[in-house]
């Protein structure tokens, strides 16, 4: 299952795009492998037939695919299947202790259930295999839940067979976000696409219920090779069709590298039904090289599933995709370690000291541990970073990011590290990502970045993911510059595509639809609902050419946002958009719906009280923010707001305590500590103000608007104006 690590800090939903509910689909949940029509039919209108019919020509290929993880991804729970012990162990966690076992042949988990008492509970379906195995448990509305107390199913003598948390270092109970009855371990929306074949949520709002579905149980053939119906047609009748009556052929590296970035990218569902050969960014909305994601120099630090840290590599810009490396069919490498990079590059002058300046045969001597280190999820499973870099120890001092010397130098620091490349190299260590400094100095906010940032996207020999991220930068900074809003625009790539939709929000009001009104009409899903999004505030002054693009795109980003009904984001996500349309009425209905689904969601909260500021109701803002202070008192965000609603208010008082809280709250946050030095200075506190605020600089560096508003401050008083601000 895909981990929520990164699941608690809040984030606005108005960012959040999930999925759509599309047509074309067999269901088969409960069913075996069905009939398959014998048809050389189109191949568009081809359906899935299940793999155990591959097999009978593909023998050799089922075979390898039968011993894969893919199609162990998914399994009923049976004696087969199980890998735990079920025979009474107990495990201890968070005051509740929880017991495993058997009754009557079925599996069984005693727990904490979504009421915190102990129940019992019978394990339905298995969910992986190695290095760890959860599993699945069925709750009211055909939810499937993950329980979070997993099996290490390692050897004995790596520290396995054993029964493990996922959340070893936290105290989850089921009140947490991240309890196993809760959203965030739900695998019809979490985890089902990637885990099985032709996953169809049916999430139904009105019952509150799921009747989810799918083609085939794990990660079957036809996942990776589209549905097979006219495949066997074509094979039963002999027939001349070139294309072997295939949806799509795998060979091309681009579309081969979309077919695996389904399941291996960090990334949002936007429409339902993909299958191998359709567009990626018609189904699916990829994260790019976000600070929560990523270190600044690319490397993975969240789960991020390879698929962004690929194409950062120039391997993916030399052509070289995953079938190069690893067989598609038993997931294994096509050789044994160095010899995977032999195949491209000589060992003569790779597998050598003189390279790698460690032993011949030792750990160090393997190409993956320099070049592709490891980094450790859900407690036991380490994923090696796709990037494929130079180490860069001296970027580890000077901008806090990890490199795989101290990955096993596990005893020494970054400065020993970056000495000892030098002692090798006569410099420091050189590599193809080169945007490190940039993307620490925009992360921190610090707008000096954006002279850099802009160089760098508009960087034809950079990866489209880098060009697109320096943009998504610029934008957080609020740096926009409409030629390359323009240029972004009309990029051949929709990552960069959909960038310039996020950069033109830094732009001024009056100058987005013109940029923007013609990605409407782009050819991309994902572009075009972003567009809608952008846009909205906008539609009615887009003139009579757009009218029916607009109005496409409108339905097709409010069908992403219906079909994922089932999550408080989105109906959230859905309130925005009626608010940027004006309608706030249906906005607040809105905000109150996600609210009741889940009252600890903070984004709820935060977009009502601003909806009801457009109406001149801060009274009733400030009522709404002290109910959702009450559930969720350890956000800084709704202190924030609430602060902000009695200034309006003329609470002074009562603001600089919010304000105050806030920023107490929430340290990692500069607006906040901004917000509340300007709240001082106006209240009669200039000098406590401005030592605030040089303090906030000093780990914030370029912060523009506390360095205009400390200068302003310095002026006013008399004071010497601090360096660096003149």
């Amino acid at each position: 299952m895909n981990s929520p690590a990164a699941a608690r800090p809040w984030v606005l939903a108005a960012a959040l795009i999930l999925a759509l509910l599309s047509l074309g689909w067999l269901k088969g949940r409960n069913m075996g492998p069905a009939a398959p029509p014998v048809s050389a039919d189109d191949p568009a209108m081809a359906v899935f037939v299940g793999s155990e019919v591959c097999a009978g020509c593909h023998a050799g290929e089922y075979a390898a695919w039968q011993a894969s993880q893919h199609a162990a991804a998914m399994q009923h729970a049976t004696e087969a299947s199980v890998l735990g012990r079920f025979d009474g162990d107990q495990f201890a966690y968070a005051g509740v202790t929880s017991r495993f076992f058997r009754r009557d042949g079925q599996y069984f988990i005693r727990t904490d259930g979504p009421d915190g008492q102990l129940a019992d509970f019978e394990v339905k379906y298995t969910f992986g295999v190695e290095p760890l195995q959860q599993y699945l448990v069925e709750l009211a509305g055909g939810r499937l839940q993950a329980v979070s107390v997993a099996w290490d199913s390692r050897p004995a003598e790596q520290g396995g067979q054993r029964w493990f948390h996922l959340y070893p270092d936290e105290r989850v109970d089921h009140l947490d976000e991240l309890h196993w009855t809760r959203r965030s371990q739900n695998w019809n929306f979490m985890c089902a696409d990637c885990h099985s074949t032709a996953v169809r949520k049916a999430y139904n709002a009105a019952t509150d219920a799921y009747a989810s579905d799918y083609a085939e149980i794990s990660v079957g053939c036809e996942s990776c090779h589209g549905p097979g119906s006219a495949h066997l047609g074509w094979a039963a009748q002999a027939s001349g069709d070139p294309a072997k009556g295939l949806t799509f052929a795998l060979a091309p590296a681009q579309q081969q590298l979309e077919v695996c970035a389904q399941c291996h990218s960090r990334r949002a569902q936007i429409a339902e039904g993909y299958q191998a050969g359709r567009p990626f960014t018609d189904h699916y909305l990829p994260s790019l090289l976000d600070s929560e994601l990523y270190f600044p120099d690319g490397q993975q630090k969240d789960e991020v599933f390879i698929w962004g840290s690929w194409l950062q590599s120039r391997m993916h810009q030399a052509g070289v995709t995953c079938s190069d490396c690893h067989d598609p069919h038993s997931q294994s490498l096509l050789a044994v370690g160095n010899a995977v990079c032999a195949q491209c590059h000589a060992p003569a002058a790779y597998d050598v000291s003189t390279h790698h300046h460690h032993a011949p045969g030792s750990t160090g001597s393997q190409c993956v541990e320099c070049h592709m280190p490891a980094r450790t999820y859900m407690v036991v499973d380490p994923r090696r970073d796709h990037s494929m870099r130079v180490p860069r120890p001296d970027e580890s001092v000077l901008h806090g990011t990890p490199n795989a010397c101290n990955h096993c130098h596990v005893d020494q620091d970054a400065e020993w590290a970056a000495a000892a490349v030098r002692g090798w190299l006569g410099r420091d260590a050189r590599g193809s990502h080169s945007f490190t400094a940039m993307f620490h100095q925009a992360d921190l906010g610090d707008a000096r970045a954006a002279a850099g940032l802009a160089g760098l996207a508009g960087d034809l020999d950079q990866p489209s993911i880098v060009r697109a991220s320096a943009i998504e930068r610029l934008a957080r900074l609020g740096e926009a510059d409409p030629q390359l809003v323009r240029e972004a625009a009309r990029s051949d790539d929709p990552l960069l595509r959909l960038a310039a939709v996020r950069l033109a929000d830094a732009l001024p009001a009056e100058e987005r639809p013109a940029l923007l009104a013609r990605l409407l009409r782009d050819a991309r899903l994902a572009v075009r609902i972003e567009a809608a999004r952008a846009l909205a505030p906008f539609q009615a002054g887009l003139g009579a050419g757009y009218a029916e693009d607009w109005l496409r795109a409108e339905g097709e980003y409010r069908a992403t946002l219906h079909y994922n009904a089932d999550r408080p984001e989105a109906v959230v996500a859905l309130g925005s958009f009626e608010a940027s349309l004006g309608r706030l009425a249906p906005a607040l209905g809105a905000f109150a719906q996600a609210r009741r689904m889940d009252p600890t969601y903070v984004p709820a909260y935060l977009n009502a009280a601003d909806a009801l500021r457009l109406q001149a109701r801060d009274e009733e803002a400030t009522r709404l923010l002290a109910e959702g202070i009450d559930t969720v008192p350890s956000s800084g965000h709704l202190y924030h707001s609430l602060g902000l609603a009695q200034v309006r208010l003329g609470l002074r008082e009562e603001a600089m305590l919010s304000l105050g809280r806030a920023m107490e709250l929430e340290p990692d946050e500069p607006l906040f500590t901004y917000v509340y030095a300007v709240a001082l200075h106006s209240t009669g506190s200039p000098r406590q103000a401005m030592q605030l605020l040089r303090a906030a600089l000093h780990r914030w560096p370029g912060q523009r608007d506390m360095v205009e508003a400390l200068a302003a401050f310095e002026r006013e008083a008399g004071a010497v104006v601090s360096p660096g601000l003149r």
